[in-house]
């Protein structure tokens, strides 16, 4: 026996009375199948609800480190029994041969409750991920940020749900669809400063360039990195000052990252005088490898670069291993000293700027540009 709609009367008692009739009629004739029904949907609702218990125990078991088996276990925690309930009804109804009305009631409210279950899982899921990085980074901003990414993320799945619900409702969705564009233009376009910083520093704390601690190089500034906010970061740079930038302003130009640098290549230039002997300036290389690698680091090479104005130009380059800038400097003048006493001891002078005249008399002979002294002078 199918009954329809259209067949109700338009009197809410006469409808009242249609419906009791059609239903006592349905379970007149059905009363085996929906006895079959009834029991079926009890066993799947069980089976599942056991299902859902024995999965949370076994993700709740596994230790904190494995925060991908928590977030599971947080998705089925979320997963409620009415849902579970609706789904084993939805199940057994097509056996019961319900009237078309009550099918297709059956029908929206499955709609509605596997619609909402979906939002509410997919946000335990997104959430459980963005705190599983927060957590994996110590990240503090994160941790500060997750009350308006849980707003904003609930805002959005909620919002979805229900356009998808209005449209198995037989709704038409396309004007709400465009006002909700339009209005979430109007309000990017109102906040576009506060969102840009937004993403600018979600982004940040995702990918990391750098971290709370690290020394970075930002346009001409070199700072130490104190705290990264939801819309601005502050530095502290090495003469002292605090400079505060916005985070998109900070991600719109290169960022060198030192700390990530397991070694610091040094490089000094030594000028020599021109009247250093060729085997003193042969030995040279071989003396300077010596005292870097007397400090401990590694040395890469020396060699004569360039004949300066008043000078021979030496080029050293060693690498210090090591990611801490105030150790890299202990190690350059370490290794300054020692090449100072070496030369030293060696006979070595370091050259500065220095210009010598020649005279020359009209024959083009040199002569000295003072009188020879009497005791100079040869006797006859």
């Amino acid at each position: 026996m199918t009954f329809s709609i259209l067949a109700a009367a338009t009197n809410p008692l006469d409808d009242l009375s249609y419906w009791w009739g059609a239903s006592v009629g349905w379970a007149d004739d059905h009363w085996l199948q929906i006895g079959v029904a009834v029991g079926a949907g009890l066993a799947i609702y069980m089976l599942l609800s056991l299902l859902r218990g024995v999965a949370l125990k076994r993700a709740q078991a596994v230790p904190d480190d494995h925060r991908l088996t928590h977030i599971v276990g947080r998705v089925l925690y979320k997963t409620r029994s009415l849902v579970l309930a609706i789904v084993a009804v939805r199940m057994v109804a097509g056996y019961a041969q319900p009237p078309g009305a009550i099918m297709q009631l059956i029908q929206f409210v499955f709609t509605i409750a596997v619609v909402l279950q979906a939002a509410i899982w997919a946000r335990e899921i997104l959430l459980g991920l963005i705190q599983r990085r927060a957590a994996e980074g110590h990240n503090e901003t994160l941790a500060n940020a997750m009350g308006i990414i849980r707003l904003l993320i609930s805002v959005a799945l909620f919002a979805i749900a229900t356009i998808v619900i209005l449209d198995n409702m037989g709704v038409n969705v396309t004007g709400l669809i465009a006002g909700l564009g339009i209005g979430g233009i109007a309000i990017g376009l109102a906040a576009q400063g506060i969102f840009s910083d937004l993403f600018a520093s979600l982004s940040i704390i995702f990918d990391r360039p750098f971290r709370v601690g690290e020394t970075i190089k930002y346009d001409t500034s070199t700072a130490t990195v104190e705290r990264i906010g939801l819309k601005s970061t502050r530095l502290r740079s090495v003469n002292g000052e605090l400079l505060v930038i916005s985070n998109t302003n900070l991600l719109a130009k290169e960022i060198t990252n030192f700390a990530h640098l397991h070694r610091r290549r040094v490089t000094f230039l030594l000028g020599f005088i021109y009247q250093t002997s060729p085997a003193m300036l042969r030995a040279l290389p071989d003396l300077l490898k010596r005292q870097v690698e007397a400090a401990g680091h590694a040395f890469v090479r020396s060699s004569l670069v360039t004949f300066g104005p008043s000078s021979l130009d030496f080029e050293l380059l060693f690498d210090v291993f090591d990611d801490r800038t105030d150790d890299v400097g202990a190690a350059r003048t370490d290794v300054a000293i020692r090449i100072v006493e070496a030369l030293g001891e060696a006979g070595y002078e370091f050259a500065y700027p220095t210009q010598t005249s020649f005279t020359a008399a009209p024959d083009g002979r040199m002569i000295m540009p003072y009188p020879e002294s009497p005791a100079e002078t040869p006797r006859g």
